[in-house]
């Protein structure tokens, strides 16, 4: 084929004398050079971490937190030390600002006088925030106040974790105070519930008597109203009972004193009658005969009989009448005292009714009281319950925690989030990470270098031939070729000089040929098309690939024309593929940026055969115009 004749005379004429083949080795090292040594030096950054210099200056003067001393500024210290990441040196303020001045240290981290007592004023009334004072130099390094700011910030996490672990411990601690309070709220609301319903039983007892006396009370005063109405009678017919007492009283005893004497000598005379033998005594001495005698006294004994009967009778009769004075004069002189006594009793009695009077209002409201005390009772009783009940709930709600849980949880709360780092596709290294970008950066510059000395066509080809596509491709694939081997050892050193991981090593070596392929056919394009000005133009899209390829940062953070160019230019494709190949990601991202390249390269070419085809058609004078680049 014309093209391969074509490419072997080119490869013949670029390797005709030693300083041809030193200048073409030359320029093939030039992305080995670039991609190799660039990811050398960056390759583990902060890995070397310990070498950058720092101040660091403790003017802590610590602080009294919960009857212990404490000096975070101290502890801070320690352990910045003790880690190593940094070369920290501790000095004074002035050492460090004079140091910083000349470049001895990159920043300075100092903690101040009032750095604890800040720390420790979270549970004062009026709180403070501790200042970690970072100084940096931006003329001694720029990326140091970097390091220097999440340097910082690691120290301001570290510090609110352990603060905040202890002002959680102590929240945690009075909550566990408060419970305790509680649970005894409980308790005594309990309690209060329990005594609160006896106190309601007690009350609707209470009521229910208040209610019963109440009753009473009320019949009371109307029955001593009634009294009082009939008793304020009484004095005045109890007088008069006195006197009809005292005349009745004056008769018996009238009647006495005529009774009395008369059946005295009524006794008199009955003690003197003679006896049955007295009559016959008295017979026998008169000369009556003792026959005559007998009957006499059987006639005269009977009537004596009946003689001392009646007196026994009248004296029965004498003795009544004599009790009868006695208690007539008793009743009167009782009705007399009941008379004379009587204004008295009629006064109590009405004193009496006003008092039930009284009472009966009294009792009425303690009816009504203990009918308010029942109602409020039961008030009570259903609100303390529910109070015991919402202080039982209370308790169940806040955890009951060991010392050793409060701990536990205090370290939970004041570093509650776990991040569990995972990813879909992964860089072993910051080096590795920026690798696809270089490599593809490497290998347009590779390519630029090598059409110094690559004639983009031959011209006596183009006049002897004039068969556009065999020149085409022949112009294309000698910079191509040289581009793979290019690529070629690009890859052993990142894949063996490096040591980086390749997911998909035949993959990126695929990629890495045709994007090298495609930037030979866009740089024989320009060169064609408009000769040293499309050499310039290379190096214009170059540097815009630079910035808009998306390979440090994410080119969503791209001003908007440059994000336009990111989607346009091919260079964004091939660190999009490179990185899927390479940290082992979607295999289908990969086809899409192929397809996008084979669109470059196959346009490229078109272009480059096209102004070929016209130029074997037809020369002009820029046509055969020496290049400025030679």
């Amino acid at each position: 084929m014309k093209f391969l004749t074509l490419v072997r005379t080119e490869l013949k004429r670029l390797t005709g004398s030693p300083m041809q083949i030193l200048a073409l080795v030359a320029l093939m090292l030039v992305p080995l050079l670039y991609a190799g040594l660039y990811l050398w030096g960056n390759n583990d950054p902060y890995g070397n971490l310990d070498s950058v210099p720092a101040a660091l200056v403790v003017d802590d003067t610590g602080a009294t937190q919960d009857g212990e001393n404490v000096n975070y500024g101290e502890q801070v210290r320690d352990n910045l030390i003790d880690d190593g990441t940094l070369d920290w040196h501790e000095t004074t303020l002035k050492e460090a600002q004079s140091g910083l001045a000349s470049g001895e240290y990159d920043f300075i981290v100092r903690f101040g006088p009032d750095f604890s007592t800040s720390l420790t004023s979270i549970a004062d009334d009026d709180p403070t925030k501790a200042i970690v004072e970072l100084t940096t130099n931006d003329a001694n390094s720029y990326l140091a106040g970097t390091i220097a700011d999440t340097v910082t910030a690691t120290v301001r996490n570290s510090l609110t974790q352990e603060v905040g672990q202890t002002a959680a411990l102590t929240l945690l601690d009075s909550i566990a105070t408060i419970r305790s309070g509680l649970v005894d709220a409980a308790d005594g609301a309990k309690q209060l519930a329990d005594g609160a319903a006896t106190a309601k039983d007690g009350s609707d007892t209470l009521a229910s008597g208040a209610k019963d006396a109440a009753s009473g009370s009320q019949q009371l005063s109307s029955g001593l109203d009634t009294l009082n109405s009939s008793v304020s009678q009484l004095p005045s017919k109890v007088s008069e009972l006195a006197s009809g007492a005292q005349q009745v009283a004056d008769g018996n005893a009238q009647l006495n004193d005529q009774v009395a004497p008369a059946a005295q000598r009524i006794a008199d005379a009955v003690a003197q009658l003679p006896t049955d033998q007295d009559v016959r005594d008295e017979l026998t001495a008169l000369g009556i005969p003792e026959d005559q005698i007998e009957p006499i006294v059987q006639l005269i004994s009977p009537a004596g009989t009946q003689i001392r009967e009646a007196n026994d009778e009248v004296q029965t009769a004498a003795s009544a009448v004599s009790q009868l004075a006695d208690g007539s004069r008793q009743v009167a002189d009782g009705a007399q005292q009941l008379s004379d006594n009587m204004p008295a009793l009629a006064d109590g009695v009405s004193s009496a009714a006003t008092g039930a009077s009284t009472l009966n209002d009294g009792v009425q409201q303690i009816s009504d009281g203990a009918a308010s005390l029942a109602d409020g009772l039961g008030d009570l009783k259903d609100g303390s319950a529910t109070l015991a009940s919402s202080l039982a709930d209370a308790v169940t709600q806040i955890p009951d925690q060991s010392e050793d849980e409060r701990k536990t949880a205090a370290k939970m709360m004041s570093d509650p989030v776990t991040v569990e780092s995972g990813a879909t596709s992964e860089a072993s290294s910051y080096g590795a990470g920026m690798a696809p970008f270089f490599i593809s950066l490497s290998a347009w510059i590779g390519i630029y270098a090598l059409f110094l000395i690559v004639k983009p066509y031959s011209q006596r080809a183009v006049t002897a031939l004039r068969k556009p596509l065999p020149i085409t491709l022949g112009a294309w694939a000698t910079p191509a070729l040289l581009g793979v081997l290019q690529m070629g050892t690009v890859y052993l050193i990142v894949k063996f000089g490096l040591g980086y991981t390749v997911a998909h090593p035949g993959g990126m070596i695929g990629v890495m040929a045709l994007t090298t392929a495609t930037f030979a056919a866009i740089i024989l394009t320009l060169n064609v098309l408009l000769g040293s000005v499309g050499q310039f133009i290379g190096l214009i899209l170059m540097v815009l690939q630079l910035v808009s390829a998306g390979g440090t940062f994410p080119f969503q953070t791209l001003p908007s024309p440059l994000r336009a160019l990111h989607e346009a230019l091919p260079m964004s494709y091939t660190v999009d593929a490179l990185r899927q190949l390479m940290y082992g990601g979607d295999l289908d991202r990969v086809w899409s940026d192929v397809a996008f390249l084979g669109c470059w390269l196959v346009g490229a070419l078109l272009i480059a055969f096209v102004t070929i085809f016209r130029m074997t058609r037809s020369r002009t004078m820029r046509d055969i115009r020496p290049s400025l680049l030679g």
